[in-house]
């Protein structure tokens, strides 16, 4: 029996990595047909106002308390984290294959919050220097690969960049949540952004088609919303928190790595792209930064291996 238990024990860790690693592979995946087939912003709100209202249900359930929270601070990260971060990287799916996100936000998301964690007090020693320097090399790697010429090269490019600025709302939205964490559960802090956050972005819809088209939205579309709400946003969170808990952030922080890979399987499989030789040479090149970054944790890099993967 004992045996096993061990068995089933060691087993538990690697198929929750790879179910959190398929959750948000497929987001990207999703996210691209989605935007495809109904307005990018109008989609990003509707999808939070969904996993919001289950985030609040499930703090409710387990009694979160929410006492002694950073107002200013939860607002800021709700504005970062999902209302610039989504708008952006929605968009920019629009504009850009899945495989360009997928080699550019996952990646650069430790090197931004490595970045942006200098300003709530964590050094910037040489070997992270480094790290960000070769992320950077990296990141150009994979934009400039894409570039081929012609008008749909320059809306690429726009697309590229819009994710990539996602990524660093994303990174800088984590060294936030680390103050709120001083104070507030992980459940707490996202229960609260979350929502906020699909008031923030709930205007933006009205510059598309207003909402009017809701009723009109296929059977799929609802599908993908409801995954992208409930799979990758809340039960992915869940998961993934779990095994922080369980095993560290330093050993969560793998399935982090594996999105990448997963996401271009699955986009060559479902969507037919190809990544450019170059865009998967610049793609390694940005994860050995990240690793430099985040190869000695602190406080506020373990808190963004508690969440970089989600940023999409």
């Amino acid at each position: 029996m004992r045996a096993w238990a061990a068995v089933r024990t060691s087993l538990v860790t690697p198929l929750a990595y790879g179910s959190v690693a398929l959750a948000w592979s497929g987001s990207w995946i999703l996210g691209k047909i989605g935007v495809g087939a109904v307005p990018p912003l109008e989609l990003s709100a509707v999808r939070f106002a969904i996993a919001g209202t289950v985030l609040l249900a499930i703090a409710a359930v387990t009694r979160t308390s929410f006492r002694g929270a950073p107002i200013g601070v939860v607002v800021a990260s709700a504005f970062l984290g999902y209302f610039a971060n989504n708008a952006l990287a929605f968009v920019g799916l629009s504009m850009a294959p899945a495989s360009d996100g997928v080699l550019i936000v996952p990646t650069t998301v430790p090197v931004f919050t490595a970045l942006a964690a200098t300003f709530v007090g964590e050094r910037l020693d040489r070997t992270r220097i480094w790290g960000l320097a070769v992320a950077t090399l990296g990141a150009a790697a994979v934009i400039a690969a894409g570039q081929e010429g012609g008008a749909l090269s320059e809306r690429r490019l726009t697309g590229d960049l819009l994710m990539l600025a996602s990524s660093a709302c994303w990174g800088t939205y984590t060294a936030l949540g680390a103050v709120a964490l001083r104070s507030m559960s992980p459940l707490a802090v996202v229960a609260l952004a979350a929502p906020i956050g699909a008031l923030m972005l709930f205007p933006l819809g009205f510059l598309e088609r207003g909402y009017a088209d809701l009723g009109a939205w296929s059977a799929g579309s609802w599908l993908i919303v409801l995954y992208l709400a409930i799979v990758a946003t809340v039960g992915a969170f869940i998961v993934y928190y779990w095994t922080v808990r369980r095993d560290g952030a330093g050993l969560a922080s793998l399935s982090q790595y594996l999105i990448p890979i997963v996401t271009l399987v699955i986009a060559f499989v479902v969507l037919g792209e190809r990544p450019h030789p170059l865009q998967l040479v610049g793609g390694a090149i940005i994860i050995a930064g990240a690793w430099l970054v985040s190869r000695r944790p602190r406080s506020i890099v373990e808190v963004e291996l508690a969440g970089a993967s989600e940023a999409l």
